[in-house]
């Protein structure tokens, strides 16, 4: 009976054996492809790439302005009264000393001459001259006239503009009227001093050429070229990573690798912005999927751009 035993556990141990012996052979194998995996098979991220650009960075600010007449005059009367009557209309063309309104001083129980109102320039009539019975004194506005051959805009520049302002800066005008037209224009004043009640400084621009659609009265949207960076090296702003309170970027090394690399940023015009040191134009740099990267990382280019100096 013990020999039974004996012969049965020895059956088993060899069985077990067999069953024991290719699992480690086969473990070990395993092992080793996985070892091998991980050294071959590194993680790789897809990106998106642009070169780094050398150009000219315009810098800019967008404002609200009017259109106004370059001289008009406000248009009063000698004597307070009433107005008995009124001779032009808005748009109106007149001239010097033409006679556009009569006001009666007369009182309760007096009895005085009417008051002619007479035009104290040639120009167009720009306001809304006052209606008929129509109670005046001789601080009133009876209407405007305005000379139409130059127009100028009229613009407040918030205060945190004020120090890039200055006489001769060039603008791109856009008029609601002429959608995609964009007329040309000049800076040729600008106010001393900052309205402390706005906020805001006073600047006038001139058209650099005369537009007959071009009227007083209308809105204008104001792109103002305030200063040139001539010759920088650029890149997409959303190439730029913040790390530690440092700038940086990642630069393609060869077609497959990334490093990453401090920069010193400048400034920033729309979607571009300035590096001051750290890169050179051609280098090609990331410009999404980033934040998946480190420095060293294995990446697949897709969807390449090349910015255009």
């Amino acid at each position: 009976m013990s020999k039974k035993v004996i012969i049965i556990a020895v059956v088993v141990i060899a069985a077990a054996g067999l069953i024991f012996v290719p699992s480690m052979l086969v473990g070990s194998e395993t092992g080793d492809a996985s070892r091998r995996n991980v050294a071959m098979g590194e993680s790789v991220f897809s990106v998106r790439t642009e070169q780094a650009g050398e150009q000219t960075l315009q810098a800019y600010i967008e404002i609200n302005g009017d259109i106004v007449t370059e001289q008009q005059v406000a248009v009063v009367p000698d004597a307070g009264g009433k107005i008995v009557s009124m001779k032009v209309d808005l748009g109106s063309t007149v001239r010097k000393g033409q006679l556009i309104a009569e006001v009666d001083p007369s009182r309760p129980g007096t009895t005085y001459s009417l008051s002619p109102v007479y035009a104290p320039i040639s120009g167009t009539v720009t306001a809304t001259p006052m209606a008929i019975g129509s109670t005046v004194t001789t601080a009133s506005a009876i209407t405007t006239i305005s000379v139409m051959d130059s127009l100028e805009i009229e613009v407040l520049v918030p205060e945190r503009e004020v120090g890039q302002l200055k006489e001769g800066l060039k603008a791109e005008v856009t008029l609601q009227a002429y959608p995609g037209e964009i007329f040309s224009a000049t800076v040729i004043r600008v106010s001393p001093v900052v309205d402390p009640n706005s906020r805001t400084k006073k600047i006038v621009l001139k058209f650099d050429d005369k537009d007959s659609r071009i009227n007083s009265g209308m809105f204008a949207r104001v792109k103002l070229n305030t200063r040139s960076y001539d010759n920088v090296i650029t890149v997409p702003t959303e190439a730029l990573v913040e790390l530690r309170g440092s700038t940086y970027v990642y630069v393609m090394e060869g077609i497959d690798h990334v490093s990453l690399r401090e920069v010193v940023a400048g400034v920033s015009v729309d979607d571009l912005s300035e590096i001051k040191s750290g890169l050179t134009g051609g280098e090609t740099v990331v410009i999404q999927g980033q934040q998946f990267l480190t420095d060293g990382a294995s990446v697949r280019v897709i969807n390449t751009r090349n910015q255009q100096a």
